[in-house]
């Protein structure tokens, strides 16, 4: 981890991000983002820049990554990035990479390609982060702002590649330690923390009480719906590890039989005093059956757990506006 400075005693300090302040521009620029180029379940993603203040990562600014079709096969990512990067650094904004963010549709982020993104950023600059935007749960009328992290043994685990089931066991690796959410704190400046008050003053009754909107069963309908996919592929992919089990337990099985096969024959041959058969090798006999990738599962596991945080948070919200609408109910007869 890079060496950071305590401001107030020179110190050098060696600890992990333990908390994201994250300007409400940047916050804005990422929604923006997705309202302009994000269509349904489309994917939008940018690089965010900041600074980290011993153990707090500061993101002051960002930039997306432009969409391109496969007509563009000559457009370079790294280059664009680095191009945008020095003209930000000539403008005397901010330029330091401290991570990136993309969007997500019902919370189903948590995939193979996410990891190996993640994997890439922190294993390169370790105080990167991911944030992940729900747009269609903030348009529910709360903000779904997450930041996470990949967890030290998640980290080791990529930099060998065993991802079988033994390195998997061995370092202790579950769905629940895979990722690591940071505590996210949005700051404004003074002038617009008063433009915001202004807003709220002047916006209708009818708006303020948006967020009491009990229509929101397709919400949880799809929410539910996707939950049940990731629970089918987990069903097959126990499937195809329970059938990779017996096949290992055959082979086994099988290989036991001609060792003792073996050894009766040499004994035989012993006892009428012919040499014993050479021995052969087990491994080009019986070649081990391909096992099933484990990470997969994990992820299957993660999103699932993912699912389900999401449809708790959404239902404990639904009774609490019920029982709130029963009082007013009440109330008002």
């Amino acid at each position: 981890m890079a060496l950071r400075r305590d401001p107030a005693s020179g110190n050098s300090l060696d600890s992990p991000v333990k908390q994201i302040q994250i300007e409400g521009l940047v916050v804005m620029k990422i929604i923006k983002h997705y309202q302009e180029e994000g269509q349904g379940s489309e994917v939008v993603q940018g690089v965010l820049l900041g600074l980290v203040v011993e153990d707090r990562l500061e993101i002051t600014n960002c930039f997306p990554f432009p969409q391109h079709t496969e007509d563009d096969a000559d457009f370079d990512e790294v280059q664009y990035q680095m191009e945008m990067m020095r003209s930000l650094r000539h403008v005397n904004i901010d330029h330091l990479h401290v991570g990136w963010y993309q969007s997500t549709f019902y919370g189903s982020f948590v995939s193979r390609a996410l990891l190996d993104s993640q994997f890439s950023y922190q294993h390169a600059i370790e105080e990167s982060v991911v944030l992940i935007y729900d747009p269609i749960k903030t348009a529910q009328g709360s903000l779904s702002l997450k930041a996470y992290r990949l967890t030290p043994k998640l980290m080791e685990i990529c930099k060998e590649k065993d991802f079988s089931t033994e390195g998997l066991k061995k370092a202790s690796v579950g769905y629940e330690n895979m990722f690591e959410e940071v505590p996210i704190v949005i700051r404004n400046s003074h002038l617009i923390n008063v433009l915001l008050w202004e807003l709220e003053d002047k916006s209708t009754v009818a708006d303020k009480h948006e967020l009491l909107n009990l229509s929101s069963s397709s919400h949880l309908e799809k929410c539910l719906q996707m939950l049940m996919d990731r629970v089918d592929e987990m069903s097959q992919d126990i499937v195809k590890y329970n059938n990779y089990s017996r096949s290992l337990s055959k082979q086994q099985q099988q290989k036991h039989q001609y060792v003792q096969r073996r050894q009766q024959e040499n004994a035989q041959r012993q006892s009428r005093g012919e040499p014993p058969l050479p021995e052969e090798d087990l491994t080009k006999l019986f070649k081990p059956p391909q096992a099933p990738p484990r990470m997969d599962s994990l992820l299957i596991a993660g999103q699932i757990n993912t699912y389900c945080q999401t449809v708790k948070e959404f239902t404990s919200q639904n009774l609490g506006k019920l029982f709130m609408a029963e009082a007013l109910q009440g109330q008002g007869s």
